[in-house]
């Protein structure tokens, strides 16, 4: 089933975004060191996980399109916890520094 991260992003980012504390199973203690493990498991790659920066935001590597493939709600909403935002106008993810 795919999921439509636009839509997740915008009905969990007010609520969310930032709760790193709410992850129940961390694979780090840090919330980006995180976000990049879960991505990693779920589009495993040999390319670098940040693909571009602007000023103080970088964009992450993965594919949205495949993400949205196999991501499930809760995995997004993790991501979001982590700090990860969903760029609808580069159709990638994203994070301030």
């Amino acid at each position: 089933m795919t999921v439509n991260l636009a839509e997740l992003y915008e009905k969990y980012s007010d609520n969310e975004y930032h709760e790193f504390e709410r992850v129940t199973e961390k694979l780090s203690n840090r919330p980006d060191i995180h976000a990049f493990i879960l991505l990693d498991k779920l589009c495993p790659s040999d390319h670098k996980m940040i693909s571009a920066s602007e000023h103080d935001e970088f964009f992450l590597s993965p594919d949205c399109d495949e993400l949205a493939k196999i991501i499930t709600e809760e995995q997004f909403i993790e991501l979001i916890r982590c700090g990860v935002r969903y760029d609808e106008y580069s159709d990638s993810l994203c994070m301030f520094s």
